[in-house]
């Protein structure tokens, strides 16, 4: 099975919009779910008209893909804070990175790859831990 990388980013405004890294493929919503749905519904509907108008399409459409979704690191602190979900003391104790740096980048500075990867690192971790206790 093929698998195509998409990106989730939130937007100010709090609408949601994943983008395919590789693809032309992309969808919005207000929810995450409703732009994964946006953007899945946009990759049916361009093969049935690739198909119906003769035109060539990626192949991986004919297939069975998976689309593996990664969330925008700033995207994800900015959630988790902005929602009261998580303090900024909670998220260093998840990420290792300190709540100065944290705060940074909620307001707008980029972090580097390594510091992006620490923080999906320290979720996935939480991630994990949580489905062991609720599997």
């Amino acid at each position: 099975m093929e698998q195509i990388a998409a990106i989730i980013e939130r937007a100010s405004d709090g609408t949601y919009s994943v983008y395919c890294k590789h693809e032309i493929f992309s969808g919005m919503g207000s929810t995450l779910k409703e732009a994964k749905a946006d953007m899945e519904g946009q990759m049916a509907v361009y093969r049935e008209t690739a198909i119906e108008q003769g035109f060539k399409y990626p192949s991986f459409l004919d297939g069975e893909y998976e689309v593996a979704y990664e969330v925008d690191a700033v995207s994800l602190l900015n959630y988790y804070i902005g929602s009261g979900i998580f303090t900024l003391t909670a998220l260093e104790k998840l990420t290792g990175i300190n709540q100065k740096q944290l705060w940074a980048y909620t307001s707008g500075t980029r972090p580097r790859k390594a510091q992006a990867d620490r923080i999906n690192a320290g979720f996935r971790r939480l991630s994990e831990d949580l489905d062991a206790i609720f599997a």
